[in-house]
């Protein structure tokens, strides 16, 4: 059938599920102006000689009179004089076409009257539980973002079932049934065929020129849905045609796909399509990319392809990650090798691009080697004129480094530390971001770290941050070490602009517990509301309506846990139990149903990190179980949630007990935090590249300090310079 097109389309090809979570927004709200300016409307009320026009399929998914008449076809016209009050009929509107809902005391009971006259469910049972308890009516209530994702799926249900069909297009020999009114929301070259008086517009079947059958049903099904599947073998199709047919979501979803799915394998093709398509977007990010991920990138068959342009390029830029600049060497070195007959004569120009001064002796004899093999091969002198460039007898050699700046910014808030001074703990207010990383000669690596703000009250250790919306958000924890310490406030903070907004408090003080994200919701889970009890309470914060409300707890009270969201489902990995052993579980956790246990760790560990890369859920850092006291877990290991499955890679080569984590570039960050086995606090900040299955050390904090937080933010260009 139409309605399993895309279904058959994605198991077919072994497709990936994408959903767009802005386009239910953007969606609805072209519909609104289409309805404002009349525009494709076909049904309208009528009330006190007044008319509202509207679309049909849109308030036919929410009312069951107007579907009832639009399925039966008894015309375009509903009266509605002295049933309802044009304040109801209005909110009932306004909920069809953006899922807002406003109510008040004064207002429940008419915009309850329409409702129900209209045969609104959804909206009476909200009315209903208004009036029972108008007070926990914002705690409670679901987001409109969620109701307009359910008001869509309703509007997919009728074209499902067939209701309300007004064109069909022929594609590639298939027939593809729809709503006009739908594809223009969502595509602009609809929008544009079927309202500015084309021929098209008046036409039962419009025919659609060079487009495959199948991806036209996957974008019709986008359309529809919010949802596009996506894979290698349709990616490249599918963005052109998503810009042929002018599918704003559908666009995003593919460059969201090109920046989840990238490898080392797959970049330089991305990158000759966005070359040939002049995407800038996706041609920088895909620089990006190959340029923090050069070596796996150099070794890939296809770099050897590469003109002499592209490779000078990437090698002459400051941002290039590689271990160290006789690696950098070695790719020049071996580009040169796959084609000497040609690119003998383009070496000195490639070394120029070499920096010199950034080796160590030992690693310039083999710069050395490799320039005599090759002069008695006729090649001329590959490095003096770079030498000399680079001032290598000058004594400037310090100044030479490779520097890279992120996109997007490591920000670590907060934590704890020990004092110079007096030797004392001295909780942090400090919110600072690593605004470079640095690469220097041999082995040497530095961040520059920057002062983004400063936390506007207490200082906190212990506390839980999350990011929605390039927003900072910070909960709980405690601001020094006594029984009454510990915090239930609640803060956020807009890089962007530099404001700070007090939130509402929890219901409970807590610190070393989880925040995740999930949706348009936040989560804080477990924890401790003083040094000896744990919690197993879980509450959910929406910041739309600034509430708090609990939902179904953990099934035993936990801290010292660590928790993700992936897929839309939370995952929470070992803690400390009520005695303060260490677990070596993991379980999936329900705000509705609760939990349910998957495969264990191969190893406990509690006050770990835990963050998901691609698909997979990487654990590191914390402590263990060692008789009746603890010991630094080195351990490290993945787990895969497809297969249930937990194992091991690479050790860190340094402890991290209540570090802070962070993905930043596809790699696993760990800051701070202390060893157990020493009790010093670390200033060590390591990546895992799970590309190669190995930690480096990337620099160090400002200051040793443990129980802090991590996270990734946008900030101002300003402040980057």
């Amino acid at each position: 059938s139409l309605s399993d097109f895309d279904k058959e389309n994605a198991e077919e090809l072994e497709l990936k599920t994408y959903l767009s979570e802005n386009y239910f927004s953007e969606f609805f709200n072209v519909l609104e102006g289409m309805k404002k300016d009349d525009l494709l409307t076909d049904f309208c009320f009528t009330l006190n000689k007044r008319r509202f026009e509207f679309h049909a399929v849109v308030v036919s998914a929410v009312s069951s009179l107007v579907l009832k008449q639009y399925r039966e076809g008894q015309g375009g016209e509903i009266c509605l004089d002295g049933r309802v009050t044009k304040g109801g009929l209005e909110a009932i509107l306004q909920y069809a076409y953006s899922g807002e809902i406003d109510l008040t005391k004064e207002t429940v009971v008419e915009v309850k009257q329409a409702a129900e006259f209209l045969g609104v469910s959804r909206m009476t049972e909200i009315c209903c539980l208004f009036q029972l308890s108008a007070e926990k009516f914002a705690e409670w209530q679901t987001p409109s973002s969620e109701r307009r994702q359910s008001n869509l799926q309703s509007i997919r249900g009728l074209w499902e079932k067939e209701v309300g069909w007004d064109v069909q297009l022929e594609v590639d020999g298939s027939i593809f049934c729809v709503h006009r009114v739908i594809l223009a929301a969502g595509s602009d070259y609809f929008r544009g065929m079927f309202t500015s008086g084309m021929k098209e517009s008046t036409e039962s079947v419009v025919q659609i020129f060079s487009i495959p059958a199948k991806q036209m049903g996957n974008l019709i099904s986008f359309i529809y849905s919010g949802i596009l599947h996506l894979g290698w073998e349709n990616i490249f199709e599918l963005t052109c045609i998503s810009m042929q047919l002018q599918i704003g979501g559908a666009i995003l979803l593919c460059f969201d796909f090109f920046q989840k799915e990238i490898d080392s394998e797959t970049c330089l093709d991305i990158m000759a399509f966005a070359e040939a398509y002049n995407f800038k977007d996706l041609k920088d990010f895909v620089d990006d990319f190959i340029l923090r991920n050069f070596q796996e990138v150099a070794s890939m068959p296809k770099f050897q392809d590469l003109t002499l342009d592209q490779v000078s390029y990437y090698l002459s830029q400051d941002s290039l990650c590689t271990s160290n600049e006789l690696d950098v060497f070695r790719i020049a070195v071996k580009w040169i090798s796959a084609d000497k007959g040609q690119r003998m004569s383009q070496a000195k120009k490639l070394m120029e691009c070499i920096r010199f001064p950034l080796m160590t002796f030992s690693q310039f004899k083999e710069v050395r080697s490799v320039n005599l093999k090759f002069m008695q091969e006729g090649c001329q002198d590959l490095y003096q004129s770079a030498l000399q460039e680079f001032g290598w007898t000058s004594g400037g050699t310090q100044q030479y480094f490779r520097v890279r700046l992120p996109n997007r910014v490591l920000v670590m808030v907060g934590g704890d530390q020990l004092s110079e001074k007096s030797g004392q703990r001295v909780p942090s207010k400090d919110i600072l971001f690593a605004n470079s990383f640095k690469r220097g000669i041999g082995l040497v690596k530095q961040i520059d770290w920057c002062q983004l703000s400063s936390l506007p009250g207490p200082a906190r250790f212990r506390h839980g941050v999350t990011v929605l919306d390039n927003i900072l958000y910070i909960f709980g924890g405690s601001h020094f070490h006594g029984v009454h310490d510990i915090l239930r406030s609640v803060l956020s903070y807009d890089p962007m602009h530099n404001t700070w907004q007090q939130l509402a408090d929890m219901n409970e003080t807590r610190y070393y517990f989880s925040v995740v994200c999930r949706g348009r919701l936040i989560y804080v889970l477990g924890g401790q509301t003083d040094s000896e009890s744990n919690l197993e309470s879980v509450e959910c914060y929406n910041p739309e309506t600034n509430s708090w409300r609990f939902v179904h707890p953990l099934d035993q009270a936990l801290c010292g846990h660590a928790a993700v969201v992936w897929n839309g489902e939370f995952y929470i990995s070992g803690g400390f139990d009520c005695r303060y052993q260490c677990l070596v579980s993991m379980f999936h956790y329900d705000p509705e149903k609760g939990t349910t246990y998957l495969s264990n760790m191969n190893k406990d560990r509690a006050e770990h990190v835990m963050e998901t890369i691609k698909d997979k859920m990487y654990v590191a850092g914390g402590i263990q179980n060692s008789g009746e006291n603890y010991t630094d877990q080195y351990l490290c290991e993945v787990y895969d949630p497809f297969k249930d499955t937990w194992n091991f890679i690479a050790n860190l080569p340094k402890a991290h007990v209540a570090g802070a984590s962070c993905v930043l570039d596809e790699n696993l960050f760990i800051l701070g935090g202390y060893c157990h086995d020493t009790y010093k606090d670390s200033c060590l900040v390591q990546a895992y590249r799970p590309c190669v299955d190995k930690w480096e050390s990337v620099g160090q904090m400002p200051r040793a300090s443990a129980d802090i937080r991590a996270c990734v933010l946008s900030v101002p260009p300003t402040l980057r310079q």
